[in-house]
């Protein structure tokens, strides 16, 4: 019988406020590309009325209807470690997982985001200055951005964020990891940008429903560069000012194609090809 035939391979996301998502087209796409039927569901929590406090429920769920696997997404990528198996190392170091393969009976987490914004900064923003940088954000996603800048040599790292105290546990879990690096929290971000080549945005602030700047932009120079997490939309208000004032920009397509990318492979067991997955992001978001 021809693969196309057989039963589809279902996985899904979870998260709250993410019908925008791409996630969805990006998988079923490159499936459909190898030949194969995958289906790939939004499990909304907003859409539904629920909370994270519903996670087991939507796992034992999942796992029942026989989905292969499911995406984490804000807000639920700590919170879904207690109801998981096995973390592999990085979702371990991290404490964040956005991807969770379920086979035989057990659900395995794993963390796909920092390699996805890894690979996206090597090829956005190649040669970029790694002296010093400052994240705002320190939240599931701040945990891979931070992970993976340092994974890439940076030497010295600040970290802010509304919450203090996980600006600090940051802090505090990425020097553990990287004992060479000089890394800290700070409430003081005029000063902290005063001696940084760059910046990490790692909030929701830009998407549609969060509109505004993270941080004030005269604060911006034109020797900083700007890596972004939100894609939706692709141009956020802080590219667009970080663009005008003569900044080096990085959106947050390329994490989001590439936390896919590995995502895909760890639910389907097949090699995705990037490329196409790039070219389709790209149609997608035109």
């Amino acid at each position: 019988m021809a693969e196309t035939l057989l039963k589809p391979l279902k996985a899904g996301l979870i998260g709250a406020g993410i019908q925008a998502s791409l996630t969805p087209a990006m998988h079923m796409k490159e499936g459909a590309a190898q030949g194969f039927r995958y289906e790939y569901e939004l499990i909304d929590l907003n859409l539904l009325g629920l909370t994270p406090s519903s996670l087991p429920e939507l796992l034992d769920d999942a796992e029942a209807r026989g989905l292969i696997g499911l995406n984490i997404t804000h807000p639920c990528k700590q919170l879904v470690i207690p109801y998981l198996d096995e973390l592999s190392d990085e979702a371990r170091a991290l404490g964040a997982v956005n991807t969770v393969v379920l086979e035989d009976g057990k659900r395995l987490g794993h963390n796909t985001d920092w390699w996805g914004f890894a690979e996206s900064f090597r090829r956005g923003l190649p040669g970029a200055d790694l002296s010093a940088a400052v994240q705002i954000g320190a939240g599931g996603a701040g945990v891979a951005t931070a992970y993976a800048i340092l994974s890439l040599g940076l030497k010295t790292l600040t970290v802010f964020d509304r919450e203090p105290d996980r600006a600090e546990q940051l802090a505090r879990t990425m020097s553990a990891l990287f004992p060479d690096a000089s890394i800290q929290a700070s409430s003081d971000v005029v000063s902290a940008m005063r001696d940084v080549s760059g910046i990490i945005h790692a909030t929701p602030t830009g998407m549609a429903k969060y509109p505004g700047l993270p941080l004030p932009p005269e604060l911006l120079k034109p020797h900083h560069w700007v890596a972004e997490i939100v894609y939706f939309p692709l141009e956020t208000e802080l590219l667009s000012v970080a663009r005008q004032r003569g900044c080096q920009v990085l959106n947050g397509g390329g994490m989001a194609v590439f936390q896919a990318v590995g995502a895909f492979q760890l639910f389907t067991g097949r090699e995705p090809d990037a490329a196409r997955m790039l070219q389709h992001f790209a149609a997608l978001t035109v």
